[in-house]
């Protein structure tokens, strides 16, 4: 089993959902960064459970604990072992389910695969797992941060409910003023009806999370294998029920001309030279041109419904199933900081490779 992302700056996380903790190991993270674990604890509420009426019930506090590689606040260039304890379990909710397949989960492929399975809240494959990415993603923003990188992710759209704004036009200093985590105060509230709607019913729903990247120096990614979207879709994929991914104008691009999807050089006023639009989300053979990098990942509804479903036991024969855990209606607010992490996981990993590119980067 893989459970390890990157090249130079590589995660490894471990722990289940209902076990003593999850957690990451951050291997390759320079040594004198300041650590700062009161951003870190922002970005862990963000994807905490229970923080409003449109996420799952349960309460996890989601502190967490350095255990290694960080001395006065700095890294020391050791591995970090981030620890986050579990403590709001509840596994006899999910004692009815120990023999029975829920419909559009990892139960019958981990059983079949393994041999074994946990089935207490999803086990390994349970969307607790993401709460390591968080954390480890925090530490990558930090690093970032260094080199004047920024990365933010948003809510772009919920069933059929989307905005209908470009990226430029949006004021994404108010995405975390509202539960939806929407840059777009009005398409928010109409977010949260209809999920507020679904959940009444006991339905789940799903929808897309944008991601801006700003001040992306030129040449992050390598051709052929390990391109910047390469990377960039592999690292939302990964992520428990995303399920499609798309960067700069995606799939809208389909029914445009190459006369109009080109992004044709020029120079700025600072002699610089740059493009004159930006349909290739900051990316231009594999590489990242100097532009926003910007990207969307699609998130299916949630699998678990709070209603009855036709499945079969182990057996293979007939049942139904009622689960009687806590679950989100909606991933989409929840999972807003676990794009922003595993981006910025991918960031950072590109901007360390880069260094060695050319020799005179070696040099300096």
């Amino acid at each position: 089993m893989n459970n390890s992302f990157g090249h130079l700056f590589r995660i490894t996380s471990f722990g289940e959902s209902h076990g003593v903790a999850v957690g990451v190991v951050i291997d390759g993270c320079p040594a004198g960064l300041f650590i700062d674990e009161k951003f870190i604890a922002e970005e862990m509420s963000k994807r905490k459970p229970g923080q409003s009426t449109i996420t799952t019930s349960r309460k996890e506090d989601d502190i967490v604990e350095i255990i290694s590689g960080v001395f006065e606040n700095h890294s020391t260039g050791a591995p970090i072992t981030l620890l986050i304890r579990n403590n709001d379990q509840r596994s006899a909710d999910y004692d009815q389910l120990k023999d029975i397949y829920r419909p559009s989960h990892a139960d019958f492929t981990w059983e079949k695969k393994f041999g074994i399975r946990d089935h207490r809240g999803g086990g390994r494959t349970s969307a607790r797992e993401t709460a390591a990415r968080v954390a480890a993603g925090a530490v990558a923003q930090l690093l970032l941060k260094q080199v004047g990188i920024s990365v933010q992710s948003f809510v772009s759209q919920v069933g059929a409910v989307k905005i209908n704004k470009s990226y430029s036009e949006l004021d994404l200093s108010i995405t975390e003023k509202n539960a939806v985590r929407c840059p777009d105060a009005s398409t928010a509230i109409e977010m949260i009806r209809l999920i507020e709607e679904v959940k009444s019913k006991g339905d789940t729903i799903g929808g897309t999370v944008s991601c801006i990247i700003k001040n992306v120096p030129v040449g992050l990614g390598d051709p052929v294998f390990n391109k910047l979207q390469a990377t960039l879709a592999h690292a939302m994929l990964s992520i428990n029920a995303a399920h499609g991914f798309d960067y700069g104008d995606g799939f809208d691009a389909i029914t445009k001309k190459g006369s109009e999807q080109n992004d044709r050089f020029t120079t700025n006023d600072k002699n610089e030279i740059t493009t004159t639009s930006n349909h290739s989300g900051g990316i231009q053979g594999g590489m990242s041109n100097g532009q926003d990098v910007f990207f969307r990942v699609l998130f299916k509804p949630v699998a678990t419904l709070q209603m009855e479903q036709e499945t079969v036991n182990k057996q293979g024969e007939n049942s139904t199933i009622n689960p009687k855990g806590r679950h989100d209606p909606c991933v989409l607010p929840r999972a807003v900081p676990i794009v922003t992490g595993m981006a910025s996981l991918v960031l950072a990993d590109h901007l360390l490779l880069n260094r060695t590119a050319q020799i005179s980067s070696l040099k300096k």
